[in-house]
């Protein structure tokens, strides 16, 4: 009989829970963009490689956030997002020539601004 009450109680408290986290989340995305929010976890990524040396994936990295931020312009205007695509091309641009510490400060400035965009 315990097992069936303490069920009972567990899918009365998990229920809503699992129908209110996508919700939630939805709001944490930067401005509730998808595209913003998939730019962002790009940058950092491209962060990351810059901090450990790897220009490559610095670049790589930066091209699909760059992809997803010029995706968000279509659908919102907004100065940080145009800033953030700014900041992304350079980051770009110096990663192709091999400058790791150059391309990361970019990409650093451009996680920055994407996080500002509401």
């Amino acid at each position: 009989m315990r097992r069936i009450i303490l069920s009972g109680v567990m899918v009365f408290f998990a229920v809503p829970a699992l129908i209110t986290a996508p919700i939630l989340s939805g709001f944490a995305m930067a401005g509730g963009n998808k595209h913003v929010h998939e730019a962002i976890e790009h940058a950092k990524e491209a962060v990351d490689h810059g901090e450990q040396g790897h220009p490559d994936a610095i670049v790589t990295h930066a091209q699909v956030a760059l992809k997803h931020a010029k995706m968000a312009q279509k659908e919102m205007s907004n100065p940080h997002l145009n800033e953030g695509v700014s900041e992304l091309e350079e980051a770009i641009e110096h990663g192709n020539q091999g400058h790791a510490g150059v391309a990361t400060k970019h990409a650093k400035s451009a996680v920055m601004h994407l996080k500002e965009v509401r």
